[in-house]
């Protein structure tokens, strides 16, 4: 709605990954040079975490657009709540072969024999994995075992691990000791500090053809700084809100105080709602707990759905109000209305 308001020629602030606005703080720089190092390797276990929101998935991505694809052949996986039969069904898959009512060595004798392929053609097969810390300790060792897949004088596929801080726990256990010994590169993606949040902002409005309208204060990025940590995606999140209500009070520059007002109204979006003075949350305890243990658990859990199911109802009615707003801007200004229809398609 607000690009064409703003001169903007895309979203600059959608939480798709997208490497087209791939922004190189020192961190990310560092992970993509551990990715490098790792690819030039060509063999063993690349790790790298982060914090949920961290842009691990725009790395790879960014990655996979440097790729040499008639060097290396890739496959990403992203679902990995699965056992270890079932994530080798998704490596399978991943790497276009067909998997359906094959057994378990039917899958195997496939892999291999892409593999070997795959060097014959003088390329090499990499194989991403997202989400790792998802991953069972024995959907890592199935995972460690893909890695014997070899010829005499090399390995024919390299893995790229990527997940969550609490994967290294996962890592670092007695049982994963093999794998740690195949591990080459390991590197831990941090939050960007207040300056490189900053040019991090600069950078994707600059990517959509931002002239300097909306500006920020200093006021305004100390704000969003202190909010999001330094988080890209929860700097998304924020930014997308910021400039949405940009355009609804048109305005062109912002300030410490228009800041606030959105983080209040996405924390109050975000606010479990409370029941009889209970909030939500205890309630769910509650239910876990004693109210199941008694057998009484049904009466309080609909009197919960019917307060929360008001609460959504209140939500929906000012969602209504907004989008009110809006059309009375469509209708005011033609114009831009036709743009703003375009976009209203894309939920925002």
């Amino acid at each position: 709605m607000y690009e064409a308001y703003y001169g903007f020629t895309a979203k600059p602030f959608q939480l798709r990954p997208d490497p087209h606005f791939f922004f190189g703080s020192k961190g990310h720089k560092r992970a993509m040079a551990y990715l490098e190092y790792g690819l030039s390797q060509g063999e063993g276990f690349i790790v790298v975490t982060g914090e949920v929101g961290a842009g691990k998935t725009t790395l790879v991505r960014n990655l996979f657009n440097k790729l040499p694809s008639d060097q290396i052949v890739a496959a990403h996986i992203v679902n990995t709540h699965l056992d270890p039969d079932d994530t080798l069904r998704m490596v399978v898959s991943a790497f276009g072969l067909p998997y359906e009512g094959a057994s378990k060595t039917d899958l195997l004798t496939r892999l291999e024999q892409f593999l070997h392929t795959v060097d014959r053609q003088g390329k090499r097969a990499l194989l991403v994995i997202d989400e790792a810390q998802n991953l069972n300790p024995k959907t890592v060792e199935e995972l460690r075992m893909l890695s014997n897949f070899q010829t005499d004088d090399k390995s024919l596929l390299q893995t790229f691990l990527l997940g969550q801080p609490e994967f290294r726990g996962t890592l670092h256990s007695p049982s994963m000791q093999q794998l740690r010994q195949r591990v080459i590169a390991s590197y831990h993606l941090g939050p960007m500090d207040a300056p490189e949040t900053r040019a991090y902002i600069e950078h994707r409005l600059h990517t959509v053809g931002w002239n300097g309208d909306p500006a920020f204060d200093d006021g305004a990025h100390a704000a969003i700084y202190a909010y999001t940590g330094g988080i890209p995606r929860k700097t998304n999140t924020l930014l997308d809100r910021v400039l949405l209500m940009g355009y609804l009070e048109e305005l062109h520059e912002f300030n410490e105080g228009h800041i606030q007002t959105v983080i209040a109204d996405l924390s109050e979006e975000f606010q479990l709602p409370e029941v009889m003075g209970t909030p939500a949350a205890g309630i769910g305890a509650g239910l876990d707990g004693q109210l199941l243990a008694d057998g009484m658990g049904g009466m309080p859990e609909r009197r919960a759905s019917a307060e929360v199911l008001d609460e959504r109802m209140m939500r929906l009615e000012k969602s209504i109000v907004s989008v009110l707003s809006i059309l009375k801007k469509i209708v005011a200004n033609p114009q831009n209305g036709v743009q703003a229809t375009h976009h209203a398609d894309t939920p925002e």
